[in-house]
């Protein structure tokens, strides 16, 4: 798909097949077939059990507890976390206060959040980044990515912001993606304040964890899409319908649009 002998520079033919420069010269490590089918039933696992660790894990795969501890590293699982926490804060990176708590949001735009997960498939597995208007559930924007550098959410983020504006407060886990100088500089750049949860503080985030639960129970799991690009056009269908056609019952069942744009209901499709 990208051809180096051309005369179009790699970045702009990266561009126009909407990949990242990171994605096309990312190498991935060899995961055996085997592995790959624990790591998406540890996925869907997690997803309902939450507080498993390497004991329940192993025993309900038949494997060693090593191999359970080695394939959650992989993943980013932990045990009682509602959500994957796929990248620990880095010892050098600063570390933002929670400026959450206590905090009403009930208008758009003034608190987005962002989060990454994974997501598996028959022959390898990627990761997902979304960023979401706190108020309204709206998914802004968001990006998949075969590693875990730091530029698929830098992209994501600035996608949003040049679509929507800024919000007043952005909202993240310690990540290192989301403590990263490339990701925090647009954040500042902009005048947005920055938030961070608390270590193993889940429901900090608990709006963007309940997005991941619905993308994998109503799309990922039932699709099982073969390749990279399999997903990302699925996932351009489902957060369409995400944001455009699913009601929801906290909202008088309004869709997260209607909530965000301030639009007034022409038709109702429930998920």
């Amino acid at each position: 798909m990208i051809d180096k002998g051309e005369d179009l520079p790699v970045k702009r033919q990266c561009e126009l097949v909407g990949v990242s420069r990171s994605d096309h010269y990312y190498k991935p490590n060899p995961v055996s077939d085997r592995d790959l089918m624990l790591m998406a039933r540890m996925d869907k696992l997690h997803m309902d059990y939450p507080f498993w660790g390497t004991r329940s894990f192993a025993t309900e795969l038949g494997i060693g507890r090593g191999k359970a501890r080695r394939l959650m590293r992989k993943m980013g699982i932990e045990a009682f976390y509602q959500k994957p926490n796929l990248s620990g804060p880095h010892p050098d990176h600063v570390k933002y206060p929670y400026l959450l708590r206590g905090l009403e949001i009930t208008r758009p735009n003034h608190v987005w959040a962002a989060d990454i997960t994974y997501i598996p498939m028959p022959r390898g597995f990627c990761y997902l980044v979304a960023i979401m208007d706190w108020a309204s559930r709206y998914v802004l924007a968001w990006r998949l990515s075969n590693s875990l550098d730091s530029r698929f959410c830098v992209e994501a983020l600035e996608e949003a912001i040049s679509n929507f504006g800024t919000p007043e407060i952005f909202n993240t886990d310690q990540g290192v993606q989301f403590t990263s100088e490339a990701f925090t500089e647009v954040l500042k750049s902009s005048g947005i304040k920055i938030s961070m949860d608390g270590k193993g503080r889940w429901t900090d985030n608990v709006f963007i964890e309940r997005l991941w639960r619905s993308v994998k129970y109503e799309d990922i799991h039932i699709k099982a899409y073969e390749t990279i690009s399999d997903v990302r056009q699925g996932l351009k269908n489902y957060f369409r319908f995400y944001n455009e056609r699913r009601w929801h019952q906290s909202f008088d069942k309004k869709t997260p649009a209607m909530v965000y744009l301030n639009l007034e209901p022409k038709g109702r499709a429930a998920a």
